[in-house]
């Protein structure tokens, strides 16, 4: 495994758990999972959780799981949220490394190599990379993000795809998600950030992200969702809150025009 002319054995390579919630995505997670099937880095679990999916989805998550010892499965009884999901596959991984790939979402093959490579060469804690915004085949665009950010620069926008992030157990132990239904991703960050001085970028596209038009077109409720992130789940006063979440949604307005 190369990286900016430096290799790691991979022999040697330590164990990534990779972190994915299903519900109701018979149609896209084949794909998904292909994704993961295909990585050039071989120290992987996958574990997905499915959370109470009314159609074929475990039917076949299963089939998965009976081809590849690698892959394990859980299935809800009910309905939990996606950071209900997530939070029971971190507590079962058991990798130096968690990633989080949703089951709509794909990784270019080399990602996990590049970016572990990145991680153990550079002694970073937590990191993210480019991805590009999907419409079906189409490539609507390429997300960029900054080479760092820390926790007050996060407060105001989310620049961490969560289908794009990695963090080190062994530097930071196991992190879970609050139960929000929402914004759990951005929350783990940034607690994360309370306890590191910066999160660093890989600045490739090595993620592609499924634009679902109809959920991001809903902007009062993400905005509602916003608020609650800042003030019940982070804590933060009424009048930071207030110009955090004024910044917040005045950058997304720019970003959507």
């Amino acid at each position: 495994m190369k990286n900016n002319g430096k290799s790691i054995v991979l022999e040697k390579a330590p164990m990534v758990s990779i972190i994915m919630p299903s519900f109701n995505c018979e149609d896209t997670i084949v794909e998904s999972v292909n994704s993961v099937l295909s990585q050039t880095y071989k120290n992987w679990e996958l574990i997905i959780v499915d959370d109470a999916s009314t159609d074929d989805t475990w039917r076949v998550v299963s089939r998965f799981v009976d081809e590849y010892d690698r892959i394990k499965a859980y299935s809800n009884s009910e309905n939990k949220g996606a950071g209900w999901c997530r939070n029971f596959a971190i507590e079962k991984a058991r990798g130096r490394f968690i990633a989080f790939l949703d089951s709509d979402d794909l990784w270019k093959e080399d990602k996990i190599e590049k970016q572990i490579s990145f991680m153990l060469e550079n002694n970073y804690a937590l990191t993210y990379t480019y991805y590009q915004r999907l419409d079906g085949s189409d490539v609507l665009d390429i997300v960029k993000a900054p080479l760092e950010t820390d926790y007050n620069k996060l407060l105001f926008s989310n620049v961490i795809g969560c289908l794009t992030a990695v963090y080190d157990t062994k530097k930071l132990g196991k992190r879970y998600m609050p139960l929000i239904r929402k914004r759990q991703d951005m929350a783990l960050w940034l607690h994360i950030l309370k306890d590191i001085p910066t999160a660093h970028c890989l600045p490739e596209v090595l993620a592609s992200y499924r634009y679902n038009n109809g959920m991001s077109s809903n902007k009062l409720k993400v905005l509602s969702y916003q608020w609650e992130l800042y003030r019940k789940v982070i804590g933060l006063g009424l009048m930071k809150s207030l110009f955090v979440f004024s910044v917040y949604a005045y950058k997304g307005f720019l970003k959507h025009r």
